[in-house]
């Protein structure tokens, strides 16, 4: 397959955006934290939701208040498991979370009254399923910026570093990883790769898919020997390998979903990337697989 330099320039500038806005929220602060995952999270809902309806015609009569109340009850969760991350001295989300997803809930069951004593459990399933996929998914990302989910101080070896590490670096870490995996797949399949990897993705080889995981792996490991702590250096690798291997899942997850919608991408956000979901596909598997890793780790 040959390298299509206009595609790659328009996939860089795009990157080079996005990084650029990602950077932003996530170091400014507490609060461009939060308001950019809860654009995500609201754009990734809206076009998961548009999918389901070209999926299914079933979930396009669901009652509108149901799909405000399903994100209304996820942008809760994800201030709930923020837990005591506060945004100042008089405001905490984790509080202020607890309301919204009981609202959100409240709205939901009320809209569909009538489809939950008829039966009709199928469109609720797939908000449910929505539920999951996104907002468990950036509410964990919210929980690893709030240090929760650190071991236990005192701890020796990698534990200490993991637990003096701020949850921004290691979200940081993930999205790096994740970056590295889907640029170097991207063109070690262009210039090499000819066996494909899937039918629901058949632009994805093989070649590819192993040479971002390596790359992503080798570079983890060089970052975590020589600029973390010394001799840790293949735990953070293997980290990234979680990282890598689950982000393709997730694509690929995302593509046999817009395969079923008879679509190409997601949305439109950004020019060469596709839409929110198609930006952060990888993300919505990697985070709760990262998640798991450093509850294991403690």
């Amino acid at each position: 397959m040959a390298m299509n330099w206009h595609t790659f320039r328009i996939r860089t500038i795009s990157a080079i955006v996005f990084v650029a806005v990602m950077l932003t929220g996530l170091c400014w602060n507490a609060w461009s934290f939060l308001l950019l995952f809860s654009v995500i999270h609201v754009g990734c809902w809206w076009e998961y939701q548009r999918l389901m309806m070209q999926i299914d015609s079933s979930y396009a009569e669901i009652n509108p208040l149901h799909r405000i109340g399903i994100i209304l009850a996820g942008w809760g969760f994800m201030l709930f498991l923020s837990g005591r991350w506060e945004l100042s001295s008089s405001i905490q989300p984790g509080y202020i979370g607890r309301q919204f997803l009981i609202a959100g809930i409240v709205l939901v069951m009320i809209s569909d009254a009538k489809q939950l004593l008829s039966g009709r459990l199928r469109p609720l399933g797939y908000s449910l399923f929505g539920f999951v996929y996104i907002s468990l998914s950036i509410a964990l990302l919210l929980h690893i910026r709030s240090g929760l989910v650190w071991l236990t101080r005192g701890s020796t070896g990698f534990a200490t570093i993991i637990s003096e590490i701020t949850g921004i670096y290691v979200i940081l870490f993930i999205i790096a990883v994740i970056w590295v995996n889907d640029t170097m797949a991207y063109v070690v399949g262009s210039l090499i790769g000819k066996t494909p990897l899937s039918k629901v993705s058949p632009k994805k080889t093989w070649e590819g898919t192993i040479g971002g995981i390596l790359m992503s792996v080798l570079l983890a490991w060089l970052t975590g020997h020589f600029l973390i702590q010394k001799g840790y250096g293949w735990k953070w690798g293997g980290i990234a390998l979680v990282i890598a291997i689950t982000g393709t899942v997730g694509d690929l997850f995302e593509s046999k979903l817009k395969r079923m919608a008879g679509v190409k991408d997601s949305g439109a956000i950004l020019p060469g990337h596709g839409g929110f979901l198609d930006r952060f596909d990888s993300l919505l598997l990697a985070a709760p697989a990262v998640w798991i890793v450093l509850k294991l780790i403690g």
